[in-house]
């Protein structure tokens, strides 16, 4: 196969989501990735053996296809030996501990880059590996309150919010690809490796950026502002009732306002001064969204969403996530696979978004086991055979 990342060799410390997410997209580029875990399993893992239900997950399985598994005790001698073998032939060693805690098992950056010069090694954390807050607990929660992100998120007289989705995990996750991306570039001209770091907060500071406008331009505290746009600087944004839901509409242009007009029938509102510019809008924003919703609330979402498109007006119906996971669009361009799992029976997997034609397409393998690719790993990759393999189990150092 032609693949992006193929001939090189991921040694995958990933846990939860933010390091397998990095790790993931790197095996559906073809790396091959080796998740390396504790003879207990890594925390995600160790969720489902512990509630007995089972020994894997959906989002395990999403996160871990495509790789190979191995267990490995860090508190062991014999174990810090195996991963400096490892070390010397891999490209790139990936974490998102707490920061320093290899280091503090002795198999750190600064022990681990003589053994290999050209390695890449990936740390992932919640505030950064230096500065005042590096010690502080960071959870995907915990980062959505720090940064900022649930001052602005919710109803304008409500408490704050944390985004649905692990928002900040994935953000985390996506930037440790990058930056692994660019150092493998970087070794290509130096022949080298390097530290990389990623901060999650550092990750989603720009997000607010509409927030941060807001603050520039009134002086005022940045309000959560429910489903308008973040800055309370656009008109019509917002989420309209539908007889069956909501549909979301944002004009963006003076030329969505006239179509919109034109879609609701009210093309005799087209001069009328308060809605007659973007600014006139949000100045009467209340009296916008009545216009809009009396439109909306005596239609389905499908019906006000077909006359968006047709009319070329930015709109979506606001849909649930297992009208999400068969998605028609993304099941027909590859994004969404399903997958017979020998835990979980059939599901729907993700494919990798990021898109690079004329490249080959890795086809989904299933999430492995806990420590499934030992024997291929220690035994083949690194060449100690059965025999050594089986005494690295019983001395309890894999």
């Amino acid at each position: 196969m032609s693949t992006p990342l193929a001939g090189i060799t991921v040694l995958d410390f990933g846990q939860i989501y933010q390091g397998p997410y990095a790790t993931m997209l790197m095996a559906k580029a073809g790396a091959n990735v080796i998740k390396i875990e504790p003879p207990g399993g890594e925390p995600l893992r160790r969720r489902v053996l512990a509630s007995g239900e089972g020994d894997t997950t959906l989002p395990m399985a999403m996160l871990n296809a495509n790789k190979r598994a191995v267990t490995l005790n860090l508190r062991s001698d014999q174990g810090k030996a195996l991963l400096k073998q490892m070390v010397a032939k891999a490209d790139v060693l990936l974490e998102n501990f707490s920061p320093g805690t290899l280091d503090g098992l002795g198999v750190g950056y600064a022990v681990l880059q003589p053994v290999n010069p050209r390695l890449i090694y990936a740390t992932g954390t919640g505030f950064g590996i230096s500065g005042p807050d590096r010690d502080n607990l960071a959870m995907d929660f915990t980062i959505q309150a720090a940064s900022g992100i649930m001052s602005v998120t919710g109803s304008p007289d409500g408490p704050p919010m944390k985004a649905g989705p692990t928002l900040v995990d994935f953000m985390g996750g996506i930037h440790l690809y990058g930056a692994v991306m660019t150092a493998l570039f970087h070794r290509t001209q130096t022949g080298l490796g390097q530290l990389v770091e990623v901060a999650m907060q550092e990750t989603v500071y720009p997000t607010l950026a509409s927030s941060y406008d807001y603050h520039r331009r009134t002086g005022k505290v940045p309000p959560r502002a429910g489903n308008r746009q973040a800055g309370l600087s656009s008109a019509p944004y917002n989420a309209f009732q539908t007889t069956d839901g909501y549909a979301v509409i944002h004009v963006v242009t003076e030329q969505h306002w006239q179509n919109l007009l034109v879609a609701m029938g009210r093309e005799d509102l087209k001069d009328d001064p308060r809605f007659l510019t973007n600014p006139a809008r949000t100045a009467h924003m209340a009296e916008t969204e009545a216009l809009v919703t009396a439109w909306t609330s005596v239609r389905t979402k499908a019906e006000v969403v077909a006359a968006a498109k047709r009319f070329k007006i930015p709109s979506a119906p606001v849909r649930n996530a297992i009208e999400v996971m068969n998605d028609e669009h993304m099941h027909a361009r590859g994004m969404l696979q399903r997958v017979e799992h020998p835990s979980l029976g059939e599901v729907i997997l993700p494919n990798s978004p990021l898109r690079l034609h004329g490249a080959d397409r890795v086809q989904a393998v299933p999430s492995p086991r806990l420590g499934e690719h030992n024997m291929a790993v220690y035994g083949e990759w690194l060449g100690l055979g059965s025999a050594a393999v089986e005494e690295l189990l019983h001395a309890g150092a894999i």
